[in-house]
């Protein structure tokens, strides 16, 4: 009995996918539930399983953008055989073996990786894995540079002529349906909005003072370390409070507004910028955000997010102050109508108490549709979400 094996659906609002890479091979026999392929939608990598064991046949290669139900392959049930198990109690070996002639006991690629290795001209040998036992990744792959033997130095005298040293190297790489998405999106929100950015800066003396007497304690009793982006998010959900319509939106001649903060957290990926939600961060604790962050955060990194943990949002933080930027417009997050953008932290001269003291400070960013968010809000907002930093007390007394 040959049995489809069809493109799932893995979201409401997602139509096509791309068939990333298969692991398996035509003519290989397949466990159920053992992965089949990578699929890649606008929001995260999926592993599709076998339905059922028997023997594979693909009919469409790797790299294509199907629609959702599209058949990719078959499996013919209970057909060929499984590998003999080993008699050792060690690990069963893996569907590639590792290379023996010239790659020793060094870990091995998987089969998606193996690909972009061979096409950049990488040995795998010289590429570290991150993945279980050494085993390199896609992601270790995309990362690795193809090295090359220097170039052999010509005999007799030097010609007169000046040699320009370094190498002129051009490679290109198949654009990521994430990145195809993330590129349209936002050239989307420059193009039908009219964003506008507003500025302040923030005193981090009390915050950072604050966090330095409270961090060993906070992090004793709730698990988990006090950070800058569970203080910046609560003060960003009390100020919306006062200023709604920074968490509206605008739905056709509607204006749709929250009495809830779910928060974006721009989180930068080897894949790409994904933007995982707190949801009714309002509600929340200090330590409850910084845990929601963290496992966001972790399953972002390793594309294990879901769908549903990415969809919705009214409100987004960015934080380019982890690479250095001191300043940026960040771009709005459709169909949300506001953007935090944080920087990063340095040494100027303030006014302190009638003083001129050297004191830590971070430029904020405030983007905004016009459209729906008038200068008086944003700029209170912004204002709001600065005082409630420089007196951290204000968020736990909610004055």
């Amino acid at each position: 009995m040959s049995v489809e094996i069809k493109v799932p659906s893995i979201g409401e609002s997602i139509t096509e996918v791309t068939l990333a890479s298969w692991v398996k091979a035509t003519g290989d026999f397949v466990e159920e539930g053992e992965t089949l392929c990578e699929i890649e939608s606008d929001k995260a990598t999926v592993e599709l399983p076998a339905p059922v064991s028997g023997t594979l046949t693909i009919t469409v290669e790797g790299g294509q953008t199907l629609p959702i139900g599209a058949v990719i392959g078959s499996i013919v049930e209970g057909q060929g055989k499984a590998a003999a198990k080993p008699v050792s109690d060690a690990p069963a070996a893996t569907a590639i073996a590792a290379p023996t002639a010239s790659g020793g006991d060094k870990k091995f690629p998987s089969p998606a990786a193996a690909k972009i290795l061979s096409e950049k001209g990488v040995d795998s040998g010289s590429v570290s894995g991150t993945g279980k036992d050494g085993r390199i990744t896609k992601s270790d792959a995309m990362s690795a540079q193809a090295s090359s033997a220097p170039a052999a130095k010509p005999s007799g005298p030097a010609p007169v002529a000046i040699q320009i040293s370094g190498e002129r190297v051009i490679r290109r790489e198949k654009m990521s349906r994430l990145r195809k998405v993330i590129a349209e999106r936002l050239v989307h929100a420059k193009n039908t909005t009219a964003m506008l950015t507003t500025f302040n800066e923030v005193d981090m003396y009390e915050l950072m003072e604050m966090r330095k007497k409270y961090k060993e304690p906070f992090e004793k009793k709730h698990g988990i370390g006090l950070g800058f982006m569970s203080l910046f998010t609560k003060a960003c959900t009390i100020a919306a409070k006062n200023f709604p319509v920074v968490t509206a939106m605008i739905d056709g001649e509607d204006i749709v507004y929250h009495d809830y903060c779910d928060v974006g957290i721009a989180v930068s990926t080897p894949k790409g910028l994904v933007v995982p939600v707190v949801k009714n961060a309002e509600s929340m604790s200090l330590a409850q955000i910084e845990s929601e962050i963290k496992r966001l955060a972790l399953k972002g990194r390793d594309g294990k997010l879901t769908i549903d943990e990415m969809q919705g949002g009214n409100f987004t933080i960015t934080n380019g102050g982890v690479f250095g930027s001191m300043l940026s417009t960040p771009i709005l997050n459709i169909p949300q109508s506001a953007i935090l953008g944080m920087h990063n932290i340095v040494e100027r001269p303030v006014a302190y108490k009638g003083q001129v003291v050297i004191h830590p400070v971070m430029y904020l960013a405030l983007s905004y549709d016009h459209r729906l968010i008038d200068g008086r809000d944003s700029v209170g907002f912004l204002k709001n979400v600065k005082d409630l930093l420089e007196d951290p007390a204000r968020m736990i007394l909610d004055v």
